[in-house]
């Protein structure tokens, strides 16, 4: 059976102090989950989601950081070179949610342009997630070499220009920020939305999906896996999970009436509300059936779900040999299953050599 991936939001409404944030990383890392998610939104106050991941970088040691950071009224140059830095801050254990702002009132917080509808604004996120790929690869591996003799840092022959033109922008290149440790650092995308699931299967290494039941989070799955595969991708290499809200309040009780086999369905998305217990078994149910290949999931209370998620759901999941007691590899990719992509640029140069 393909292993079973978990990662969990440690937002926290109102909180500007790292503090919080990082005792949540620590907590999710001590159950050995693939990642934590910071969202971020020009809507609503809050701090920077990729500041807080790049300060709690250095306090962990193998979590993921995954912050939101939108692609819309943001320089996609810039945003490629922060999570680039936060691949080496924390030695490639970084990603990237990629998000868009599609209110009026966030358009005039810059001023630049209107507000545009979301399937446009996804399509410019497809360019941005593209263009930052080429970005990545825009320094060779081995571009660094610091040679003190001849007071030379890097080799100019294997900088490369991106020269990426979208629809909105265009980038020439290259980089400021050297290859990030991963290659390229692991992209989410919320592929809940119709507007995004072009963007999620052409350029995601995790889609999250909103399911009230396995079977349509398998539908999803294989949708999106069926697009990654028009657009020229190996399925396998986009990994789908299911986003549920959680609100372990009711302790070890069973969960409510309606939630023993699935969450409900509510306003803000799929909801298991009920016990840890009954929520590994959901968990596992699901993956057996292989209607995801992992769960992100998202506390009602943020520490004391967390709590009960790690010392009670992860721990029983664990002590039945489903989920890891410990990390294999040292980076995000590696906690995937995913493997570091090849430099489009030093490959064209072998051929060309």
């Amino acid at each position: 059976m393909p292993s079973l991936h978990l990662a969990v939001a440690i937002d926290r409404a109102d909180t500007h102090q790292a503090a919080p944030y990082l005792e949540s990383a620590l907590l999710a890392e001590h159950g050995s989950l693939d990642f934590v998610t910071l969202g971020d939104s020009f809507a609503r106050p809050g701090p920077d989601a990729l500041a807080v991941a790049a300060r709690i970088a250095p306090d962990t040691a193998r979590i993921g950081l995954v912050p939101t950071v939108t692609t819309t009224h943001t320089e996609p140059f810039h945003v490629q070179a922060a999570v680039a830095t936060l691949d080496w801050v924390s030695h490639g254990r970084a990603g990237w949610a990629l998000d868009v702002s599609a209110t009026e009132a966030e358009a005039r917080l810059f001023g630049r342009r209107r507000a545009a509808p979301r399937e446009e604004l996804w399509r410019e996120a497809g360019d941005v997630a593209d263009a930052a790929a080429r970005l990545w690869d825009s320094w060779e591996d081995d571009a660094e070499i610091r040679d003190v003799a001849s007071g030379r840092f890097v080799d100019r022959d294997k900088l490369h220009y991106a020269d990426f033109a979208g629809r909105t922008f265009s980038v020439r290149g290259p980089s400021i920020v050297p290859r990030p440790p991963q290659g390229h650092p692991v992209r989410v995308v919320d592929a809940t939305a119709p507007q995004a699931r072009e963007t999620a299967a052409r350029h995601a290494d995790v889609a999250l999906v909103r399911a009230a039941s396995a079977e349509r989070a398998a539908a999803a799955r294989a949708e999106l896996r069926g697009l990654a595969a028009r657009f020229g991708r190996d399925p396998r290499t986009l990994l789908v999970f299911a986003a549920l809200d959680i609100d372990l309040a009711d302790g070890e009780h069973a969960a409510e009436p309606g939630h023993g086999g699935g969450p409900l369905p509510t306003a803000g998305g799929p909801a298991y509300r009920g016990g840890p217990v009954d929520l590994a078994e959901l968990i596992a149910d699901w993956h057996r059936a292989g209607a995801v290949d992992g769960f992100h999931l998202t506390p009602a209370e943020p520490r004391r779900d967390l709590e009960r998620l790690v010392n009670g759901t992860v721990a029983l999941l664990q002590h039945r040999g489903l989920f890891r007691t410990f990390y294999p590899g040292s980076t995000l990719r590696e906690h995937l299953g995913l493997a570091r992509p090849a430099n489009r640029y030093a490959a064209l140069t072998g051929e060309s050599a």
